[in-house]
């Protein structure tokens, strides 16, 4: 069965860093495009970053480049989330999903990803 655990979140103050990290269980990372996605109180979901063996960059919203750097694990299964400089306006709960193997714009951007994980809070106040 495929599975999708996040960790990682929790209370940080504006200016600081975060490690977000998705475990994957049940399929190979290579065959499917994996994605962050994040939503607020109030607010539609946002596809954070993307990314995809179709293809040779990540994709990134516009409001983290810069600041948030995806990776991942092929040995460990793991998709992580790299983000500093992190702003309230971060704040959010942070999925990660999976989608069958597809182009990182169509991840983040077009399609409706078929897995997601739990989600995990991320606050940035002081």
């Amino acid at each position: 069965q495929l599975q999708l655990v996040e960790s990682g979140g929790g209370l940080v103050q504006p200016g600081g860093s975060l490690r977000l990290s998705c475990a994957a269980s049940g399929f190979t990372l290579d065959y499917y495009a994996i994605g962050w996605f994040r939503q607020a109180p109030g607010k539609e979901r946002e596809g954070v970053s993307c990314i995809s063996s179709l293809d040779g960059s990540p994709y990134y919203a516009d409001s983290v480049k810069g600041r948030f750097t995806i990776s991942r694990d092929n040995a460990k299964n793991t998709v992580y989330l790299q983000m500093n400089a992190l702003k309230p306006e971060d704040t959010a709960v942070y999925y990660c999903a999976a989608h069958p193997l597809t182009t990182v714009l169509a991840m983040c951007v077009r399609v409706m990803p078929e897995h997601w994980g739990q989600g995990t809070q991320v606050t940035v106040s002081s």
